[in-house]
């Protein structure tokens, strides 16, 4: 240590690889972490144990639609379908979503969004939380066919923004609806979520299912670029909830052979299976850690050919000091262990650093790569629709340690191999 510390700067130097290799394992392997528990919460939120399926405008009726200029597309899933599914899949809850109305408007505001008809059970089955305050549909807004409304977190932000929206009205198309409640922010707006059902979730309204088909009917009129155009649509979305994630694929697969019967292609009806995804999700972050881990290792590499080229410029400056020490009846073994305990503390040292590095990196570049991004002038995370997270895990410090210590032990052997091999009086005679 007294060597190392007379010549502290080089010291400093030679072990800079392994500091930086350790850090840059330890923050790579932190920021893939996070994005994949990002992406798990993301995904977890839809429902681990739940199977969406949703109808799809197929490929063809949309060709067909631009080239008319009034056109009513007719598909995905029906009442038939539902009674089938509520009929021979095992499952008690077995959720029908009605998309109605595209434009929701309050005074002078409006916004193009999605209302669904719903029933109450939704929001144990999607995990839906309400503000408080506020309620989710029930059982007595279906028997009235209140025209009752749960607006999503965004279209609170744009409609009352300084007011309590409980209370207030809005208008769906042209029907006007009651808030009762207000949907806590599903965490998924541009993220996962968002692309797997297609939509800004929160930006969705919920009203009683029975609302939907009396106030809107199963015809969805739409104008755009200067063509109308309709979508008959009787059930948009069908969350159904099996009794365990063990048994979630072989009910998707299922609940596929039952709709082919009314849709022999499936060309107008998409399952979505969370756990699939999570599963994927799981798979795919695995091999980019894999991946991250093997980059950031050749700073590693590089670090202990640092540690091995010092150590022999070493070895040639303290040929004298091996000579005396081999005079007074040191063995080689004794040299050669000498200069191993040196590349180890040197690369332990490294190690450690580097680990204090790489957590304070991993710790801060939550809050500051925002700021580091608008330095730059690059675009800020809110314009890409990109959250960076981070999660620090014991394994990486652990491994990147270990490794960084038995870099400098590898890389030491060669030089501590040749300086044990000097001869006593050659080296005695060295100026």
């Amino acid at each position: 240590m007294k060597s190392l510390r007379l010549h502290a700067l080089r010291s400093v130097l030679t072990s800079l690889g392994i500091v930086l290799g350790v850090a840059s394992v330890i923050v790579m392997v932190s920021i893939g972490e996070g994005n994949k528990q990002s992406a798990l919460r993301s995904i977890q939120s839809l429902g681990a144990t739940n199977i969406i399926v949703r109808s799809e405008r197929p490929p063809e009726s949309q060709q067909l639609g631009s080239e008319s200029r009034s056109f009513v597309a007719s598909f995905g899933m029906t009442r038939v379908d539902l009674r089938r599914l509520e009929e021979f899949v095992d499952s008690d809850t077995i959720i029908p979503l009605k998309a109605v109305g595209s434009e929701i408007s309050k005074g002078a505001s409006r916004t193009t969004s999605q209302t669904f008809g719903t029933v109450p059970m939704l929001q144990k089955a999607a995990n839906l939380r309400i503000q408080p305050g506020g309620r989710y549909l029930v059982e007595e807004d279906l028997k009235r066919r209140a025209p009752v409304a749960v607006i999503g977190s965004e279209i609170e932000k744009l409609f009352f923004p300084l007011e309590d929206p409980v209370g207030q009205q809005i208008r769906i198309d042209s029907r006007v609806f009651t808030v009762v409640g207000v949907l806590k922010p599903v965490g998924l707006a541009g993220g996962t979520g968002s692309a797997l059902v297609g939509r800004v979730l929160n930006k969705d309204i919920h009203i009683p299912l029975t609302t939907a088909r009396l106030e809107f009917g199963d015809l969805v009129f739409r104008r755009q670029s200067g063509s109308f155009s309709g979508e008959e649509v009787e059930i948009s979305e069908i969350y159904i909830t099996a009794p365990s994630t063990d048994e979630v694929v072989s009910m998707a697969e299922h609940i596929r052979a039952i709709l082919k019967v009314g849709h022999p292609k499936m060309s107008d009806i998409e399952i979505i299976v969370p756990w699939e995804l999570l599963e994927n999700v799981r798979r795919t972050t695995a091999t980019m850690n894999i991946l991250l881990t093997a980059i950031a290792a050749i700073s590693l590499l590089v670090g202990g050919i640092g540690i091995m080229n010092i150590m022999l410029a070493t070895v040639v400056e303290r040929t004298r000091e091996i000579g005396i020490r081999r005079a007074v009846g040191a063995s080689r073994s004794d040299i050669a262990t000498q200069f191993l305990i040196e590349t180890g503390s040197l690369s332990c040292a490294g190690g450690l650093l580097g680990i204090f590095l790489g957590v304070g990196i991993s710790i801060g570049l939550e809050d500051f790569f925002p700021y580091i991004m608008e330095l730059f002038g690059w675009l800020s995370m809110d314009e890409v629709g990109v959250k960076l997270e981070t999660q620090i895990t014991m394994w990486s410090i652990i491994v990147s340690f270990l490794v960084a210590a038995g870099t400098g032990l590898i890389f030491g052997i060669y030089p501590a191999i040749l300086a044990s091999k000097q001869d006593p009086i050659v080296a005695l005679r060295h100026d």
